[in-house]
């Protein structure tokens, strides 16, 4: 099938003969070339836009798909990429994007002023959980019918029917109409019946948060099961550690255009670095905050973070291995017997395979070691001797407790501090901390201790 802007092949993809498709795009499945479409802000002029496209398209006039007319503004600008079959590509940005936008118009909800799209296979969008389903018909027969739209037969749609009530949990409410079904029946219903489609590509638009904790796990291992056979996504989620143990590839959009195109692991980590360093108030190693009037208090306000080298030097960033401190200035209103310093660091660079990018959580208690803060201002401490942390970025959200009472304070969030590279020559690139060691070599004194060691093994 093929339209101006699209060219769809809706064959499964096991069934082309080699012969069908060119040398070296074999494993290409969906190719985005150079795809840009518009919006209007105002209502009564998008709709007065519209009947003039649709005259435009009908008298087979051209008309101006390159320049934006009053109230107009570019959703998405030449956006150009490539998925292969088997590869997960996640989708990161801002809110307002485009992400969603470039969903919708791969799936053929909505069509490019610019620009095709090119398919290979079968695809199936997870968008809008369930907003498509007629209210008036029961679950069941709603199943049929979305089923269908996604491009299965009958037959196939009952084969595989069993299997998606099974899997949506929605019990004896099947046969209840959907407008009796709560929004989370809702999307349960829609996913099992988009993923039971079993696509060759799968558009995932942040449908993981469906259902209760223990439906969301299922999902997880159904889409693990998937990527299994083969079957290409294209993710949106504003969770890194989901997309990095989900994806490849990555791609990062600002305001409808493509900043970034690459390895998950590295353009991931650059979008969350521009995220955090255009927050108010923050700076590379230091962070001031305006203290709170005191009817506004808890008692203790945060009102700097910063660190101070060996020599009692103001830094903007420490180095591995070096003796630092990173202080807490703080203004109380009384006397504090029991304070709690409690930070986490999180690695903005996701150097390593855990789940999420938190490197390290520290409280003073749990060193069994409270503080004690005088009226008026004073600086807590915490000394790094050295400092383990491999270089690199990091963010730290900082908080400051009572001992004796169930609330924080005051918090500091999103202290941003970068870790300089030690002067002495040691590999960091593939490692997530620095590790202090000495080396020695020891004679063995005569081959009797030798032997008598070697029995031990």
């Amino acid at each position: 099938m093929q339209t101006d802007n699209f060219v769809v092949d809706t064959m499964p993809l096991e069934s082309l003969e080699s012969g069908d498709t060119p040398v070296g795009e074999g494993d290409v499945v969906l190719s985005v070339n150079q795809v840009s479409k518009r919006f209007c802000r105002n209502l009564k002029r998008s709709l007065f836009y519209g009947v003039q496209d649709i005259g435009t398209e009908v008298l087979g006039l051209s008309r101006d798909v390159e320049h934006l007319r009053p109230q107009e503004f570019w959703a998405l600008k030449d956006v150009s990429l490539e998925l292969r079959r088997g590869e997960a590509v996640g989708l990161v940005g801002a809110n307002g994007a485009g992400k969603t936008t470039l969903l919708r118009i791969i799936s053929g909800l909505i069509k490019p002023d610019t620009g095709s799209v090119e398919i290979r296979g079968r695809v199936a969008p997870l968008i809008a959980l369930g907003a498509g389903f007629n209210p008036i018909l029961t679950g069941r027969e709603n199943i049929y019918v979305n089923m269908a739209i996604l491009g299965l037969s009958q037959q196939e749609i009952e084969e595989r029917f069993e299997r998606v009530i099974e899997f949506a949990e929605i019990g004896e409410a099947i046969d209840s109409p959907v407008q009796s079904y709560s929004s989370g029946m809702a999307a349960r219903l829609g996913f099992a019946s988009a993923i039971f489609t079993e696509p060759d590509i799968l558009l995932v638009d942040e449908v993981l948060a469906v259902g209760d904790a223990q439906f969301q796990a299922k999902c997880t291992r159904k889409l693990a099961e998937l990527r299994k056979k083969d079957i290409s996504f294209i993710m949106v989620s504003h969770s890194a550690s989901t997309l990095l143990s989900c994806c490849q590839q990555a791609v990062y959009l600002k305001s409808g255009v493509v900043k970034q195109i690459g390895d998950a692991t590295v353009v991931i980590p650059a979008y969350e670095l521009e995220l955090f360093s255009k927050v108010e108030g923050i700076s590379y190693g230091k962070k001031s905050i305006s203290p709170r009037k005191r009817e506004a208090s808890s008692g203790l306000d945060i009102i700097y973070v910063l660190f101070r080298d060996n020599r009692e030097n103001l830094i903007d960033s420490p180095t591995t291995g070096e003796k630092v401190f990173l202080c807490i200035g703080c203004r109380a209103h009384s006397q504090f017997e029991h304070l709690i310093p409690f930070i986490s660091f999180y690695d903005l660079e996701q150097r390593s395979n855990l789940v999420d990018n938190t490197v390290l959580q520290i409280g003073s208690n749990f060193d069994n070691y409270f503080l004690k803060g005088e009226n008026d201002y004073f600086e807590l401490r915490l000394s790094f001797e050295p400092l383990l942390l491999a270089p690199g970025k990091y963010v730290a959200n900082i908080g400051v407790h009572d001992g004796l009472l169930p609330n924080g304070l005051d918090v500091c969030p999103d202290f941003l501090f970068e870790v300089k590279v030690p002067n002495f020559s040691f590999p960091m690139d593939r490692n997530i901390f620095f590790q202090p060691r000495s080396w020695s070599c020891s004679p063995i004194l005569g081959s009797d201790a030798f032997d008598h060691i070697s029995d031990k093994f």
